[in-house]
């Protein structure tokens, strides 16, 4: 994905709430499974992260290759993902 796409996506996403929170539990198969789900309906997605700052990290990456989707932008606790649905 080139910085422009990036750019645009980061637009889109700054009006969005978190759809799925990831908590104490940490990253379980019930969350990536409404991951899932949420990044087939909606393509573009924030995830609040409850966790220091390296947990973060390791959650949103772990996130991305579990899913095959891409991380556009991580600031704080939000994780900004996107994985585009070819059924739309």
């Amino acid at each position: 994905m080139n910085p422009i796409q990036k750019k645009k996506l980061k637009a889109q996403a700054h009006a969005l709430n978190p759809v799925v929170i990831v908590g104490q539990a940490g990253l379980t198969e019930a969350v990536l499974k409404e991951i899932n789900v949420a990044l087939d309906a909606h393509e573009l997605i924030k995830i609040k992260i409850r966790a220091d700052r390296d947990e973060r990290a390791a959650i949103s990456e772990q996130i991305c290759a579990e899913t095959q989707a891409e991380l556009i932008q991580s600031i704080g606790q939000i994780a900004v993902v996107y994985r585009q649905n070819p059924k739309k």
